[in-house]
């Protein structure tokens, strides 16, 4: 049987086309893996299930998290370094990544091996002393502990933490000198802090919180940029210590050379997940605001994190447990 020209020459255009090309326009046509460097149950955790579904949702396929913790989140990291760049493999990040890659200095140097695609959300560290610490603000706290240098003690959920390094940089800027406690997170060290037995914490807002509105803590300051939302309140810590900021925010990122149509395509994909009234509520219920953008803001905020992670080990010599 003859075929006519025309069906002949799409033939020919099918054959001379790359299977690459033909299935990428089909993103994604199976499951797509979320790695979480971390043990379920904390806030990367929440992020990556929160996106998995939504994502599962708008692009008609199941996205799985895959929690792989270990080695202060390197074992996942190296995992998502390594995996095929197909669009198949994602990471869910947060602002402990570029602090970890400062730490460990990994070799396979996950800043420039991954690719961003979106950042989901951040919120703000929240400062916050036990009441034997006579400090009512900023203010008062940098002056009692130039008095006392070396007396006072924070807690940290593991040295070399995004907690550790920016408490240790409000430390630097400040030129006080204090005692890091560690302990595997901040869950664990909750009782001692409570107790007295250490003085003050720079962590997440919402584990915090509920103990500064019983009055079993009280809180100073926020980090970032402008006051935030719930807690209007509370002054932010650049109202004290001009530029001070400090963000803990989650993103997504995939592995290097991963197709950029791929990565257009879930960047689109969260930025409207992210748009979403129930989005919105399940992150501030987390106490997280939306973020969204292009991925060059999760770039941004990866490789500024990194400078300044880097500076803080340096300057502070912290080494990786």
């Amino acid at each position: 049987m003859r075929i006519t020209c025309g069906i002949a020459a799409l033939l020919c255009l099918a054959m001379a086309t790359p299977a690459h090309a033909q299935t990428q326009g089909a993103y994604p046509s199976r499951p797509v893996r979320i790695i979480v460097p971390m043990a379920a149950g904390g806030g990367s955790d929440s992020m990556a299930r929160l996106s998995a579904q939504r994502l599962s949702e708008r692009l008609g396929q199941q996205f799985v998290v895959d929690n792989r913790g270990g080695g202060g989140g390197l074992v996942g990291i190296a995992l998502a370094v390594s995996a095929a760049p197909d669009g198949y493999t994602l990471m869910l990040i947060s602002g402990s990544f570029p602090a970890t890659v400062a730490t460990h200095r990994p070799a396979n140097d996950p800043i420039n091996n991954l690719v961003p695609i979106v950042k989901i959300g951040y919120s703000p560290f929240l400062l916050a002393v036990h009441p034997s610490v006579p400090a009512k603000n900023p203010k008062e706290l940098i002056e009692y502990a130039r008095s006392r240098p070396g007396q006072l003690s924070y807690l940290v959920p593991g040295t070399g933490s995004l907690t550790h390094l920016v408490t240790e940089a409000f430390a630097q800027q400040t030129g006080i000198k204090m005692v890091y406690v560690p302990y595997k997170s901040t869950g664990l060290g909750m009782p001692d802090l409570l107790k007295g037995e250490t003085h003050l914490i720079m962590g997440g807002l919402l584990p915090i919180l509920p103990h500064v509105q019983q009055g079993r803590l009280r809180a100073l300051a926020v980090t970032t940029a402008k006051r935030w939302y719930a807690v209007p309140d509370i002054p932010t810590l650049s109202e004290t210590l001009p530029g001070f900021e400090a963000e803990s925010w989650f993103g997504l990122v995939a592995p290097k050379r991963t197709p950029a149509a791929i990565v257009t395509r879930l960047n689109e994909a969260a930025n409207q997940m992210l748009s979403e009234p129930e989005t919105k509520k399940t992150l501030d219920a987390l106490g997280v605001a939306p973020s969204g953008g292009p991925p060059a803001q999760l770039d941004a905020a990866i490789r500024a994190e990194h400078v300044r992670s880097m500076k803080v080990v340096k300057d502070a010599n912290i080494r990786s447990e």
